[in-house]
């Protein structure tokens, strides 16, 4: 069976030469040696062993490891970020629709479990303990319900009416305070008795609309009655509270007065980049703000004369009541000082609220107010008359506005004519003294009537198209000694001198006015003893008539 390869230079190997390995091949024999079994005897073995090995589980490992090669080789789950539209992505969407559809059907039921009761109830005593339970009425409860029924409860007639009944009303405009009552629930004696007491103290017309009134209504005698008023309450004016009480069947008023201080409110402070956000930080009210801007405006050009650098000064009225509330009321002063120019001082003097300087001179009124805000579409001059045809002396300014634009009076003056005046259509003259007079024709409706006295700025007229006219539109003249003169030539100045003892009355005013220190206005009033005692609220115990004690 083995044939031993020869060696080459074998007498090299005699002689004592190194001779190099070389790899040489073993039968089978020779590995297993000479007490190996026989090759049919070892296959013979082998095969009884395989058969004693074949078993239930050797065939079960077999199988599920087939199994598992199987399953490994099909790509159940592909990646739907690869291959979109192509027979692999649309068996992956198939399986995901699948398993969503699978999780879907086997979802969990939320509902609640019923439990077995603990013991056996019942009808009756079930409903008792559901009248105590809390629990959503959705699911039958009965929270907040009466108690459940019993044998012994018994239905009464009626049921109870509540002992009192406290309410807030509300006075709207133009509604008067005795109707107020009555909606309110008041018996018409009742509201009636209250209009008369209260009208004794206030005149029922100055009480503001949004005065809200509180209320409170007794038991109701008989059925079908009103309620009696047991108390009412509200505040009549800022320094004034009414309240109306109960004596037995008569009705009383009690006047609760309020401690009002008015220190005036005095705000000063930087121009800045804009006058107006300026004051407005500094606590100024909006109302008196424009009431500044507007009394400034026309001393000086707001635009060119205040700088960011110059300081603002003004004084509003203010009135301050014990129990907490503040009342603004209007511009008393408008300052400003200018560095390096003259400042500029006015106080609020006179029946008519007109600012004054501190010289004495009222407001100085330059340049005329335009009398329509649109703007001029022919000048004063000779011109070819659009109706007419002809070329004739155009007396005055046409200014371009939309039918029922108001116009207004471009300076103080007496209406001297109201009404038709010939091609003018209906049109309104304005005498202004020493000789001047406007005129503005074209309207389509008054504002005025004859002999009435208009201020400047004030509505007279509205835009027409009546006489001779092509359109709505506002033809303003301007006479003096009744001669037509260009209006563009005239500036108006209207000017109030105080003289003698009211001018000494003004100046005392403005100094004394000056004084306020600034922010002053803006602290809590300290309250009185008397005032701490009433705002401490009423003890429901205090109320309880304590037994006397018998000594």
């Amino acid at each position: 069976m083995y044939k031993p390869r020869k060696i080459e230079d074998s007498a090299e190997a005699e002689n004592g030469k190194d001779v190099p390995w070389r790899a040489v091949t073993l039968a089978h024999s020779q590995i297993l040696g000479k007490d190996a079994p026989e090759p049919a005897r070892v296959e013979e073995e082998a095969h009884h062993r395989l058969q004693r090995g074949d078993g239930l589980r050797e065939r079960f490992d077999e199988w599920r490891h087939n199994t598992s090669e199987k399953i490994a080789a099909i790509d159940i789950a592909p990646d739907l970020a690869e291959a979109i539209g192509s027979r692999r992505w649309f068996r992956g969407l198939g399986t995901m629709l699948a398993l969503s559809a699978a999780a879907l059907a086997f979802w969990p039921d939320f509902s609640p479990v019923e439990a077995a009761p603990a013991m056996d109830i019942d009808q009756t005593s079930r409903d008792e303990f559901r009248s105590q339970m809390i629990m959503p009425l959705a699911l039958g409860a009965d929270s907040g319900r009466h108690m459940g029924a019993t044998p012994a409860v018994k239905e009464l007639a009626r049921a109870p009416e509540r002992p009192q009944l406290m309410l807030v009303a509300t006075l709207s405009q133009g509604d008067s305070f005795e109707r107020m009552l009555q909606r309110a629930g008041v018996g018409s004696g009742d509201a009636q008795r209250v209009s008369e007491l209260v009208a004794r103290s206030v005149d029922l017309k100055d009480i503001e609309s949004g005065t809200q009134v509180d209320i409170t209504l007794g038991r109701r005698v008989s059925p079908g009655t009103p309620r009696p008023l047991d108390a009412l309450n509200f505040r009549a004016r800022f320094d004034l509270e009414l309240a109306v009480e109960r004596n037995g069947d008569n009705l009383a008023l009690r006047r609760i007065p309020i401690r009002v201080d008015e220190t005036p409110l005095r705000i000063r402070g930087t121009v800045g980049q804009s006058l107006y956000r300026s004051a407005r930080a500094a606590g100024a009210p909006a109302s008196a703000v424009q009431q500044y801007l507007k009394a400034l405006g026309e001393q000086v050009d707001m635009d060119r004369s205040v700088r960011a650098t110059d300081t603002f000064d003004m004084i509003v009225s203010y009135r301050r009541a014990a129990t907490g509330e503040r009342q603004a009321g209007q511009l008393l002063y408008a300052g400003i000082d200018r560095g390096g120019q003259p400042n500029i001082q006015l106080m609020r003097w006179g029946k008519d609220g007109r600012f004054y300087e501190a010289s004495g001179v009222g407001e100085q009124r330059s340049g005329l107010v335009r009398p329509v805000p649109g703007s001029m579409s022919s000048g004063f001059g000779m011109r070819r008359h659009p109706i007419l045809g002809y070329r004739r002396m155009h007396s005055g300014l046409d200014f371009r506005a939309s039918y029922g634009t108001p116009i207004v009076a471009v300076t103080d003056g007496q209406v001297s004519g109201a009404g038709r005046m010939g091609g003018c259509g209906i049109a309104v003259r304005l005498s202004h003294g020493g000789g001047l007079q406007t005129r503005y024709c074209h309207m389509s409706r008054l504002a005025v009537r004859s002999g009435q006295n208009v201020r400047r700025g004030q509505v007279i007229g509205y835009v027409g198209s009546t006489g001779l006219s092509t359109g709505p539109h506002l033809h303003y003249e301007m006479y003096r000694g009744g001669r037509a003169i260009n209006p563009q030539s005239v500036n108006f100045v209207t000017r109030a001198q105080l003289e003698g003892e009211e001018l000494r009355r003004f100046r005392e005013s403005l100094i004394r006015l000056k004084t306020v220190d600034e922010g002053a206005a803006l602290a809590d009033l300290e309250r009185t003893p008397v005032e701490m005692v009433d705002e401490e609220p009423a003890r429901e115990i205090d109320k309880v008539d304590q037994p006397k004690k018998v000594g």
